[in-house]
């Protein structure tokens, strides 16, 4: 096992016992990846935390606290999406955001 997800980004070199990760890709209609988008990581107030850019093929990755997180996906000729996920240290939260 290469610590890879399927079709994802690769965890290699991510300590994931130790980090709490948040991570995932962006998709126009369920099934085309989306660059060009940023995501924001918002804390349970709504405050801005931390903000990246999609890669070509739409994925993402945030380093987080433990606990309830908003990410807000801005994209070119969409709507703002929000999706709440919880952070825990130890696993990795995988998000796909359909825009």
């Amino acid at each position: 096992m290469c610590g890879a997800t399927e079709g994802g980004l690769s965890l290699d070199g991510v300590n994931v016992a130790k980090e709490a990760v948040i991570q995932g890709q962006v998709l126009r209609g369920g099934t085309d990846p989306v660059g060009n988008a940023y995501v924001r990581l918002l804390d349970r107030t709504g405050e801005f935390t931390a903000e990246v850019p999609t890669s070509a093929t739409g994925h993402f990755r945030f380093f987080a606290g433990e606990g309830e997180w908003t990410l807000r996906t801005l994209a070119p000729k969409a709507d703002p999406v929000d999706n709440v996920v919880v952070a825990a240290i130890g696993s990795v939260a995988e998000v796909t955001v359909t825009i």
